[in-house]
Formats: C-alpha cells, structure tokens, sequence
C-alpha cells in the first residue's frame, strides 16, 4: 500500500505540472540540511539523503570513521557495525553509515511541505514569465484590481499586470472589476515574479484590435501599411490589398461600420479614419488629408531639407485639412512621413501669378498655362466686385496655374541640385586626381634616388657573376634580366616587382639581396648632408645701443681722481645691461690704502689709510646723466641708496 507521503508527492507533482526529478532533488537537499541541523553536523561531514521513489521512505547516509571505541556517533562508528555494511572494513577508514534518526518522518514531512512550496512558488514564476514573454505584443483581457497614482493594476488571473500613468488613454476612467484590454508592452524578469506592462495608447494597440476584428487582415489578404494614433482623439490607419479585387477600406469597415464602431467603442470613441494606401506619394497624402477634398499636391524630396508637399485645397476646405489645433494635418505628416505645407487655392494662385510678374523668364516655362492665366485673373476680378462662390471651372483654372509654376520651380529646383551635385563631383575628382599626381611625383622622385645610387659596376656585371641558386637563376633568365643593374632598377619600383617574378619568393628575394651585396653591387651611401654656414651673430640693435651710451657715461665719471679711488674689478660680474628705463650697473669703484711711500734716504713716510666705500654707477633719467651711488651706513635701513653728483 502507498504511503500518504508519497501520495501527496504524486499529486503535487501532476496539479502543478513539476517533473519528479525536480522535486525529489529539492527534497533530499532539504532532508540533508535538516539532518544537518538535527544532529548538529559539521559542514566538513559527507551526508547524503535518498527517497524511495515507491514508498516515499526516506534515509539519510553519513560519513563515518571506524573505531574500536566510540566516543561520538555523529562521527565514529564500531568496527563490529562497519563490518554488517563493508566486509573488509579496517579500523581508520571513512565509510558511508546509514544514520536516519527515528523520528525522521515527522521531520522529513514538515521539511518536504516547506522545500516543495517553495520550489511550486518558483516554478510558478517561471512558467508564467514563460507564457506572457510569449505574448508579448499581444493583447490580454484583465480585471481592474486598483487604481493609483502610479497606474491602475490589473488581475490576469494568477498574476498581475500594471498600467502605467503614461501609457493611459486620456480621459478614460478606470472603475473597480471593470474588465478592459490592453496590449503587452513589456515583460520583465524580477525576483518576485513577471512584472508585466500594458499600454492602452499604443499604436500596435490599434494593429491588434484590427486584426482581432477584421478577418481580411488576419489572414493576410489586407496588410496595414501605417498607423498614426492619438489616443483618445483620433487615428488614421493605411491599408493596402494583397489580393486583387478585395476593397482593404470596406474590409476594415465592414457592413454598416460593424467592425471599426466595435473597435471605437473599445477605445472610448476615439476617432478612426482608414484610408487605402498607394504607391504615389501625391495621391497617398491627398488620401491621407480625409476628409478633406485636395485640389493637387506637388512634392519636392531634397537632400537636405528632406521630404516636402506643397498641398493646395480649397478656400473652404482649409480649416478641415488643417483640423482642430493642426491634429489632422499632425496625423497625415505621421502616416505618410511627408512635411506637409497646406495653403488655399486662392492664396497659391495669387503667389503664382506674382511669380510670373516677377520673373518674366518663368512665362516661358509654363507654355502650356499661358492661356489660363488672362482667363485666372479675369475670374480674381470678378470675385473681387462680386462675393461669389468658386465653381469647379475656376478652380480648375486655379489648378492649372499653380501646378504650372510649380512645376517650373520645382524642375529649375532640381536642376540647381544637379548642378551643384555635378560640381561637388567634380571638385572631388580634380582633389582625388591632384592627390594622385602628388603621390605619383613622389613615388618617381624616391625611384629617381634609388636608380641615382645604383653602382655602374652592376650594370656590367651579368647574372651568371653572382653566386645564385639553380632555380633563382633560372626563374630570372626566364624573366629577361641579364645583368645586376636590372635587377636593381626592379628593386627601384619596390620588392613587389621582384616578387612578381614567377618563382621569386621573399627567401629568393632575401638570396638575391645577399649576392648583391657580396659583391659589392649594393647602393652607393647617400652623400652626407651639407651643414648650413654659420654667420657671425651680429649684435642685436638694442644691445649696440645701450652699450655705446655706458661707454660715454662711464669716461666723465672717471675723470676726477681726487674723489674716486682707482677702479677695481666687481668681486662678482656685472649684471646684463639693459636699456632704459631700469638703471643699469656699470662698474663697482672701491678706495683701497695708499701703498707705503720711501724718501731718497731710505725712510719710510707714513702711510694714508683711505676709506673703503663701494660705489655703483648708475644712470639717472631725471638727471639725463650717470651718477655714483653708495650704500648707506649699517644702523641705516639697508638697500638705501645716497646720490653724489660726479
């Protein structure tokens, strides 16, 4: 008879969809950490934990040292009792023991229950990150659980879905238990579980919707070309036939608007225009402007200034192709991914005929409109007297003239684009040429060198001379070179020349260098390189200058021997000299004692004891002239300068 135990392991395992091998790997790891904490083992012991698949029976297994005593049994185990489980057991091995306590169900039960919950949890999660990452794109049905500030939460059944502020459509209130679509925008991977976020102002929102509602874009025979939504106001969707007699706007529709009322009842009465797409870009923006009726659309794609539409409707179709707030002309430009530029019939045919009296020389580019205009202008006349309404007629007229012109404009336009095209073009060929002339004068200059450092001596030197391999000679022979200086106009050009040769490889050409050079036939060393002449530095004008008026400053200064002791040289040397207006030094004067002085008899006259004073001639641009200058006494400040008049 099964256990209770391992019918309950079966059921968990069928009512949740987990493989057994999961959930028996979890149990025993969970049986082993139990037991672990039971017996207070240590993490270093070896335990091991087995289920039986058939009576769910569990046992735990430890690793034990035999022993002819035991002292603890976590660890030690009898040599007697070894031997019941290895015959040959001897006394210090570590053998395997089966350990399971007695009570070890209870405990095995309460542990199973908390590890399988645990791993359902997690298996739970993953499932359903599985299933929504799937659908991710799609569109889900849930429950308004709770509205927030940060979103509204949404009950998908076993999980949870948030709908953030921004991804709301404005002005829809959301009610508790309120049941609403919205599309996946994204799944992300958390520890708690999928964290799923919807959108409902999506525009694949609106893709989705369609294809749920309509069979023919389901299948595939209506494809949706472009979508341009604004949430909550209006949208316009671009459907185009794969199959041919198959109407995609009536498709879309449906009888009555059955199918596009269902889906504009889903989005809260959000505006829905379909319009069949088409390959001409003027007709698909003229459709994209619906509903307003256009009079012609000129279009002008330039590189720079990218794609633009000059769309002309009539006076009283302006304000409808402009809609409230711009939002239906917004919502071509986004459909068609076109610059749409609206003007009325009468404004761009009044620009038009300015144009033409403006420049002559575009009347006769528009010959076939030239008839249209007197009949315009009379009309402009009439409905100037007269308040009258635009009849087809006229404003046909009116149509003629303005595509004219722009016609005109738009081809003098694109021959502008030609032509500059065409001289960008050509200012980057002459560039590319200049550049490989320079390149190709270059190179000859470098093959120019080379070939003028060739010795003669190798051009009377044949190839048989030189101590070469069978094979090089033979490879060379056949290639037409007979002497060295050949073989050295082809290294001139570059290795690849030589490499060129059949047969002639980098090791032929290694070979072929060193036959050269032990014969001497290498090239001539480069004439060493001419020093430039050296001129004598000539003194700098400033320099000459302030050195002649020291020379004529310095001679009165000496003049007066009773005042000035002789000159002696500065113990350190003069500071550079430097024009005015900073002072320059020009020498240090110092008294030095008088020498002794012998009469004619012999004697010896006393001698004069002169006061050494160190004087600094400087020159003063007060005075116009060069004064000497002391220093002050020691108890005075120092740094301090006496002047004396020379």
């Amino acid at each position: 008879m099964k256990s209770e135990f391992l019918l309950a392991f079966n059921q968990i395992c069928s009512e949740r969809s987990l493989p057994k091998e999961v959930v028996l790997e979890a149990l025993t790891n969970a049986l082993v950490s139990a037991y672990r904490k039971n017996a207070n083992a240590s993490s270093a012991q070896t335990i091991t934990a087995e289920v039986d698949g058939e009576t769910g029976a569990a046992h735990i297994y430890a690793e034990k040292e035999v022993v002819d005593s035991v002292q603890d049994e976590r660890t030690e185990v009898a040599l007697a009792q070894a031997h019941h489980v290895v015959k040959d057991a001897a006394l210090g091995d570590m053998i395997m023991i089966d350990s399971t306590p007695a009570d070890f169900g209870r405990i095995a039960a309460q542990t199973a229950k908390q590890v399988i919950l645990q791993r359902i949890r997690e298996a739970e999660r993953e499932a359903q990150y599985a299933i929504y990452a799937e659908r991710e794109g799609e569109i889900i049905n849930g429950t308004v659980q709770s509205v927030s500030a940060q979103g509204v939460t949404l009950n998908l059944g076993r999980t949870e879905a948030l709908l953030p502020k921004n991804q709301q459509v404005p002005g829809e209130r959301y009610q508790l238990h309120q049941r609403i679509r919205a599309y996946v925008l994204e799944v992300r991977k958390t520890s708690r579980g999928p964290q799923i976020v919807v959108s409902r102002n999506h525009k694949n929102m609106l893709r989705r919707l369609l294809e749920l509602e309509v069979p023919e874009i389901y299948n595939g025979t209506v494809e949706i070309k472009s979508i341009a939504r604004e949430a909550g106001a209006r949208s316009k969707v671009a459907v185009a036939a794969t199959q041919a007699g198959v109407d995609p706007v009536g498709s879309c529709v449906g009888m009555r608007g059955v199918r596009i009322q269902s889906i504009v009842s889903e989005l809260g009465g959000e505006k829905i225009d379909v319009i069949e797409w088409s390959g001409d870009n003027a007709i698909y923006i003229a459709k994209a402007l619906s509903p307003a009726r256009v009079l012609t659309v000129h279009i002008d794609e330039d590189p720079r200034e990218g794609k633009t539409a000059f769309v002309v409707v009539p006076d009283d179709q302006l304000s409808l192709a402009i809609g409230r707030e711009g939002q239906n002309a917004r919502l071509a430009a986004k459909l068609t991914g076109w610059r749409i530029d609206i003007n009325g019939a009468t404004e761009s045919a009044h620009s038009a005929l300015k144009m033409i009296e403006d420049d002559p020389a575009l009347l006769d580019e528009i010959d076939e409109t030239k008839n249209v205009i007197p009949t315009v202008q009379a009309v402009f006349q009439r409905h100037a007297e007269q308040s009258l309404p635009w009849n087809t007629e006229e404003l046909l007229a009116l149509r003629q003239v303005i595509d004219g012109v722009q016609s005109a404009l738009r081809a003098r336009r694109k021959a502008e684009r030609d032509l500059a095209r065409a001289a960008e073009k050509a200012q980057r060929s002459a560039a590319a040429r200049a550049e490989t002339t320079l390149a190709d004068t270059s190179r000859q200059e470098q093959i120019e060198a080379y070939r003028a450092r060739i010795p003669a001596q190798a051009f009377a030197t044949s190839l048989g001379e030189l101590e070469l391999s069978t094979r090089v000679m033979k490879n060379l022979e056949k290639s037409g070179l007979t002497h060295a200086g050949q073989i050295h106009e082809r290294l001139a050009i570059g290795d690849e020349a030589m490499l060129a040769i059949e047969g002639i490889g980098p090791k032929a050409l290694a070979e072929i260098k060193q036959a050269l050079e032990a014969k001497s036939l290498g090239l001539i060393a480069p004439p060493p390189p001419v020093a430039p002449t050296v001129e004598e530095a000539q003194p700098e004008p400033e320099a000459a200058a302030a050195e002649a008026i020291a020379a004529e400053a310095t001679a009165p200064a000496l003049e007066p021997a009773d005042a000035l002791a002789p000159v002696a040289a500065a113990p350190e040397p003069a500071a550079e000299t430097q024009v005015a207006p900073q002072p320059f030094v020009v020498e240090t004067l110092v008294e030095e004692e008088e020498e002794e002085e012998e009469s004619p008899g012999g004697k010896k006259k006393g001698k004069k004891k002169g006061k050494r004073k160190d004087r600094v001639l400087v020159f003063d641009e007060t005075l116009g002239k060069v004064v000497a200058v002391k220093e002050r006494k020691s108890q005075r400040i120092k740094d301090v300068w006496e002047d004396e008049g020379i």
